[in-house]
């Protein structure tokens, strides 16, 4: 993968892109500003972009707007955000624009190399990699949803699928067997109103549709 690194702290910076060099990524450059992030996508197209929420000037949500930006200029660009903080308005926008690609993980809840790296790829694949904190803090609720109409245990399995679980792993997680996933997830594509038509690309739409309520 050609990746982008947009974090301001230098070690940080030069320790993600040794790490991702070490697994075999191109790191095609890192920096610090939002935008310098807006021109490097528009010259470069990468991959996949890590960034960071809180950029100078100063310091408060400068990549996540940067990050919105970037979707609206090139729709379906792969940007992870790797933050110590939720930005929940435009973390909430930079979801609602849909089309997959979309990840939000803590750095400090990053436990081990191979689950940032997987994560990685998933994004940069058009999927999503949703820490289940920064799902808990974007849940905020505005009237009725279609998610609304999902069970409990429907509503535990969406919330895995947007961490990126897959269906085997989600069974593993919840105990039962991955038939009854498949099941459940076929229940939650009906209730959403995803049609058939709309393939694999279905499980992306519902989790962009719990996020983004």
């Amino acid at each position: 993968m050609r990746v982008l690194i947009v974090e301001d702290n230098v070690l940080l910076a030069e320790g993600l892109a040794l790490l991702l060099r070490t697994e075999g990524h191109e790191v095609i450059g890192t920096v610090d500003t939002a935008e310098a992030f807006l021109g490097a996508v528009d010259e470069h197209r990468p991959d996949i972009a890590v960034v960071d929420v809180r950029l100078p000037p100063t310091f408060s949500d400068e990549g996540v707007r940067a990050a919105v930006e970037v979707r609206r200029r090139h729709p379906g660009q792969p940007i992870l955000v790797l933050s110590q903080y939720v930005e929940r308005t435009y973390a909430t926008e930079l979801l609602a624009g849909g089309g997959g690609g979309i990840g939000y993980l803590l750095k400090d809840r990053v436990g081990r190399v191979s689950e940032f790296v997987d994560a990685l790829r998933r994004v940069a694949g058009g999927g999503t990699a949703m820490d289940p904190e920064v799902i808990s803090q974007l849940l905020v609720r505005h009237g009725r949803h279609p998610v609304d109409s999902l069970s409990p245990r429907e509503r535990e399995v969406l919330a895995l699928m947007a961490e990126g679980r897959s269906n085997g792993d989600i069974a593993t997680r919840l105990t039962v067997t991955e038939r009854s996933v498949h099941k459940h997830v076929g229940n939650i594509f009906l209730k959403l109103g995803l049609p058939p038509s709309d393939g694999g690309h279905r499980r992306v739409l519902a989790v962009l549709s719990y996020l983004s309520q």
